[in-house]
């Protein structure tokens, strides 16, 4: 669910009275422990906290006119969802382990995707675990994270392979579809024949 919003507050000031008081207190949470540098903005319709473009030029890999995105607060139709970057870099899995673990001692249920956690209501959130999640992540080393990410990525495909390949599938699905009418052909011829004969 997308808002229109073109600024925070405009964001928080259409949502529902209960909705607003526990998106501003998870957001507030993240304000307080967020590191020098990221910047609070709309990106995709939801709250975005992000490195902005004067710290990392190159921008979000998959959109480079897009800053990169660190972490994201949105009212959904039927929960409300926290974006942490739980998977960045590799080697992101003690964090991960780290968090999963926190959230059960504080006695909360972990309702999560990849990395979005989902919740109805405020007390459902652990607002330490969030604040730490932040602070065991500050600017620089989800940087490194992120590009140590990008490095671990296989390189992309040459165009003229791709474009061999594409036309090595095309010649083999034409071959397949002409031995394919043959039989067909042959089938019909069999059936004709024995259909002659008597």
């Amino acid at each position: 669910m997308q808002s229109k919003a073109t600024t925070v507050d405009e964001y928080l000031a259409e949502l529902p009275h209960d909705r607003r008081g526990a998106i501003s207190a998870v957001r507030r949470v993240i304000l307080d422990n967020l590191d020098k540098g990221f910047e609070e903005g709309m990106q995709y319709g939801m709250i975005g906290y992000y490195v902005p473009h004067k710290i990392f030029p190159p921008g979000y890999h998959c959109d480079p006119r897009q800053p990169l995105g660190y972490v994201a607060l949105a009212s959904q139709k039927q929960y409300m969802s926290l974006y942490l970057p739980l998977y960045v870099g590799p080697g992101a899995g003690p964090l991960m382990m780290w968090f999963e673990d926190a959230w059960a001692k504080a006695g909360k249920k972990l309702d999560m995707g990849k990395c979005c956690v989902r919740f109805k209501r405020l007390e459902d959130v652990p607002l330490g675990v969030v604040a730490e999640v932040l602070r065991r992540l500050p600017l620089k080393t989800y940087i490194a994270k992120h590009e140590a990410s990008l490095a671990a990525r296989p390189a992309p495909m040459p165009r003229e392979k791709i474009r061999a390949m594409m036309a090595e599938r095309a010649a083999a699905k034409k071959k397949v579809s002409k031995a394919a009418a043959k039989k067909k052909v042959a089938k019909k011829t069999t059936k004709k024949k024995a259909s002659t004969k008597r």
